[in-house]
């Protein structure tokens, strides 16, 4: 086994000192749950030990991390993904002129929609740079044996020389997430026996010195489960025809270690509502199946994995979205009298439907977040990859991680991580600290908005719950109700819920004014 590969389970399964350095500084929240602080990562990156290109060609002799010409071309793991990427940014294109047929599209100054130029996925100039890594066993309720997820999250970002000799480096808005099993379960612990999920827990969370914890033994690729990229596909000023408006591509690559390649797959719970719609037999079958008892309480939960029969291989999410859920998201227009064409397809869910769907899971009492129409639209929404990236993101990221390529990180690239994301990190830590006690987590969650606290009091008064900021329930005009759904969405001592969007049912809290 090689030595890089030795490194990645040290890190990714025997995770340490990271959080100490950076805890004291921003986030205690991510203690144990993340790796965030800059000058950790800009080691990693720097001495090739966790870049991509290092831990998908470890037996390279290269003293310097392959560029973006060099990396797709010379990694054939990673050869599917740019035609996959250019057939959806093709299809967008189409799709935009068919839209806007007055409008100018294409990449660079000049053009009324500037697409992200793909010419940087081509370039000697360009490389992906370690952005973060981020401990998600909160995801092994998918799959037991690899105790869930760690994901190593990069950046790309543009390296360039000026007249004067120096060298500046620039961040661009897409990342690139491989995503790794948390364990192999074949791997042993130092007294040889398997490696459990209580023990990767452990590691996580108790802050060793991840230099003086390589071991492990597997296949080299035994631990990789798939590649998440996320790119600002478009840029658009406002108008006479739209408001401001960016759009974000989503994709998916699982890897297949048969071929030992990174092959282009659906994305999870993405809901392909245009193919729904226009197949009878289809949307019968996704209406039966959500609403079955079983689907339906573990919708309700969070941790509902919908069959891949109902999904798409590709999500586009519009930024800035509103506080309720998008009728431009695949997710929506599902209901009857939702989204503009409705009057002419029959609905996936009449309120019928979920009416009826509700009152027997309240009878068995089966029901902690769905209480509602409303709430299923909601749920709905944000179990999915685009639902979830339009909820309290930054600019269509939830963790676009520390810059830590600035001399002088501007505001927005000090924080490493969305208010959702940060928000989620003490329901994290829970499951990480139930793991560590060998105990079985409750894998739950409540709304993408509103993180469940699960009894700490670390998150009060601060925008990711109740503070300025956060998102709260409006009562209904004229009732002085709220929808059962976010009753307990409230604001802290000082600040009331205002309407901030065009909503009834979701505002922000802000200073009461008289």
């Amino acid at each position: 086994m090689s030595r890089a590969v030795r490194i990645l389970v040290a890190v990714v399964v025997l995770f340490g000192g990271a959080a100490s350095l950076f805890a004291a500084e921003t986030a205690p929240l991510t203690r144990g749950t993340a790796i965030t602080d800059p000058d950790l990562l800009r080691k990693l990156d720097q001495n090739d030990t966790l870049t991509i290109s290092r831990l998908l060609w470890p037996e390279r002799n290269a003293d310097v991390p392959l560029t973006t010409d060099l990396l797709f071309s010379s990694l054939p793991q990673l050869a599917p993904i740019p035609p996959a990427v250019d057939a959806e940014f093709d299809r967008y294109v189409m799709r935009q002129k068919a839209l806007y047929p007055t409008e100018t599209i294409g990449a660079g100054e000049g053009f009324d929609v500037q697409l992200f130029d793909r010419a940087n996925l081509k370039s000697r100039d360009t490389r992906f740079v370690l952005a973060g890594i981020v401990n998600r066993m909160d995801r092994a309720y998918l799959s037991e044996e690899s105790c869930g997820e760690i994901r190593l999250i990069y950046r790309l970002a543009r390296f360039e020389t000026g007249p004067g000799g120096g060298k500046t480096a620039t961040r661009l808005p897409m990342t690139f997430n491989l995503v790794m099993k948390a364990r192999d379960a074949r791997q042993m612990d130092a007294s040889g026996k398997p490696l459990t999920c209580a023990e990767v827990a452990r590691r996580w969370l108790d802050h060793g010195d991840w230099q003086g914890l390589i071991g492990g033994s597997f296949p080299d690729d035994a631990m990789l489960d798939r590649i998440e990229t996320n790119v600002q596909i478009s840029i658009a000023p406002k108008s006479a025809l739209h408001d401001f408006r960016s759009d974000y591509l989503l994709k998916v690559f699982k890897y297949d270690a048969v071929t030992k390649r990174f092959e282009e797959a659906a994305l999870e719970n993405q809901i392909d509502r245009d193919r729904i719609l226009a197949d009878d037999a289809l949307r019968r079958d996704f209406r039966d199946w959500l609403l079955a008892p079983e689907n339906f309480r573990e919708l309700d939960r969070g941790t509902v994995l919908i069959p891949e029969k109902f999904l798409a291989r590709a999500a586009l999410v519009p930024t800035p979205a509103g506080l309720d859920a998008s009728p431009l998201q695949p997710e929506f227009g599902m209901m009857q009298g939702e989204g503009t064409d409705n009057s002419k397809i029959d609905p996936v869910f009449t309120e019928d439907d979920v009416v009826g769907a509700l009152k027997q899971a309240a009878a068995r009492g089966d029901m902690q977040n769905i209480r509602s129409v409303a709430g299923f639209q909601r749920r709905l929404n944000d179990v999915t990859c685009a639902g979830c990236h339009q909820i309290r993101g930054i600019g269509g990221f939830h963790f676009p991680g520390v810059d830590w390529l600035a001399d002088k990180p501007s505001n927005s690239t000090i924080v490493p991580a969305s208010p959702h994301f940060l928000g989620d990190q003490l329901r994290r830590r829970d499951i990480l600290t139930a793991f560590a006690a060998g105990k079985r987590p409750d894998f739950s969650r409540g709304f993408a908005s509103r993180p469940q606290t699960r009894g700490g009091g670390e998150l009060a008064g601060t925008e990711y719950l109740d503070g300025w900021g956060a998102h709260c329930s409006l009562q209904a005009a004229g009732s002085g109700t709220r929808d059962k759904s976010f009753t307990s969405w409230t604001c802290a001592k000082g600040l009331t819920c205002q309407a901030a969007a065009a909503s009834s049912r979701i505002g922000m809290c802000f200073i009461k004014t008289r």
